[in-house]
């Protein structure tokens, strides 16, 4: 049986995230190395508002997370990320240095919020199946972001053109239809061309093979070749996730707890949707010391 460590995207950001991670200082100054300054206000409430500061918090959070875990000897078989959650999950799965991360998602950022500055995002529907939310899409200007379950799926699109669908949805017996706390119309062909500029930036970068199973939240498939992660992380912000085919994947290969590493507990509740077959618990509201005990009982 097997260990699933997740990381989530954008919208679970909280201002302070990066002050009570383990091991905060030492984190902190590798991150200052790559970063200056800038590190000291990342998780400020003003600069969350920015899609940088917003990406490079959660890279820091889940990869400080993720190794406090393996060096209390928890440690993942399989790793997979939602979004910007890639990132983590390359650097913790050995593919990718965490500088060269750092330096990627800054520029990932930039890109995606100089392309849409504002008036666009994401919104999460929930409660309609995928045949009945496209319907509602024709002519609408959105686009089919996240699978993130068999009825929660997300859009991507002009704020004023998300509202309308949001409206059609509800009137048509969704349960809910909320703006996420992201910027830009991610995973979406709005977002092709800033992809394609990140990739470019790949080409200075060396990844290596991962030493566990890389699984990536777009397309739902283990991945080891470095140069096809490579282009799994750079053109992720222009591909539909597909969430729920990654956790049916993790569960055909065993995996039996699931770790989602902070912030929040999206993840946890998608992964338990999926008819996943053991345990899914998130470090928000979670101990290390419980996960260590999950940890041990599995391998029992």
């Amino acid at each position: 049986m097997k260990i699933l460590f997740t990381f989530p995207g954008q919208g679970t950001q909280r201002a302070g995230m990066l002050q009570h991670m383990p091991d905060g200082d030492a984190v902190l100054t590798r991150v200052r190395a790559v970063l200056g300054d800038e590190t000291d206000r990342l998780d400020s409430a003003d600069a969350l508002r920015h899609t940088r500061a917003v990406q490079l918090s959660l890279l820091i959070t889940g990869v400080a997370w993720a190794r406090e875990l393996i060096r209390c000897g928890v440690k993942p078989d399989i790793v997979s990320g939602l979004s910007i959650g890639a990132f983590p999950a390359a650097v913790i799965s050995g593919a990718l240095d965490f500088s060269d991360a750092l330096r990627l998602v800054a520029l990932r950022g930039d890109l995606m919020e100089q392309a849409y500055p504002q008036g666009y995002g994401l919104t999460a529907i929930t409660g309609l199946t995928l045949s009945r939310l496209e319907k509602l899409l024709d002519g609408s200007n959105t686009y089919i972001a996240n699978l993130n379950a068999e009825t929660q799926i997300v859009i991507a699109g002009r704020d004023e053109d998300m509202a309308l669908v949001a409206q059609k949805a509800l009137n048509a017996g969704a349960s809910k239809a909320i703006k996420l706390a992201v910027s830009v119309p991610s995973h979406c062909a709005l977002l092709d061309k800033p992809a394609a500029e990140l990739a470019g930036a790949f080409a200075a970068v060396s990844l290596s093979r991962p030493h566990c199973t890389y699984l990536s939240g777009s397309t739902g498939r283990v991945i080891w070749e470095p140069e096809k992660i490579a282009d799994d992380l750079a053109f992720n912000m222009a591909r539909t996730v597909q969430w729920n085919d990654a956790i049916v994947s993790a569960n055909q290969r065993d995996a039996r707890l699931a770790i989602e590493m902070p912030p929040g507990n999206v993840l946890t509740g998608l992964t338990l949707q999926a008819n996943w077959q053991g345990e899914a618990i998130c470090l928000e509201r979670n101990s290390v010391e419980v996960a260590r005990h999950l940890a041990k009982r599995l391998s029992q």
